[in-house]
């Protein structure tokens, strides 16, 4: 553990990147999902477009390396991005499937 702490206006401006980055992973996991599957009743247990989010989530790891989030990188941290990008997919992709959105 390091003795060194970042600002109180850092650790905001961390936080709210990650959410953001997040949220918005997770949104376009739902544009995917609905690319992939498509908006019929078959579309909500289709594996293929469920697989989606799950590559968005993983493809989140290396890019906080990119921007420089060194502290990045706990268990906790890990299942907050997680949870966040299913959140929001599971949301966006619903609201899609429910009101025959298509793209």
């Amino acid at each position: 553990m390091s003795t060194e702490t970042a600002s109180p206006k850092a650790e905001h401006l961390r936080a709210v990147t990650i959410t953001t980055i997040t949220a918005l992973a997770g949104v376009a996991a739902a544009f995917g999902s609905l690319y992939i599957g498509g908006t019929g009743a078959e579309a909500a247990s289709d594996r293929t477009a469920q697989i989606v989010v799950v590559v968005a989530i993983i493809a989140q790891i290396p890019l906080y390396d990119l921007l420089g989030f060194d502290d990045y990188g706990g268990v906790k941290d890990y299942l907050y991005v997680a949870f966040m990008t299913f959140a929001f997919w599971f949301v966006s992709w619903g609201i899609m499937l429910t009101t025959g959105f298509s793209l």
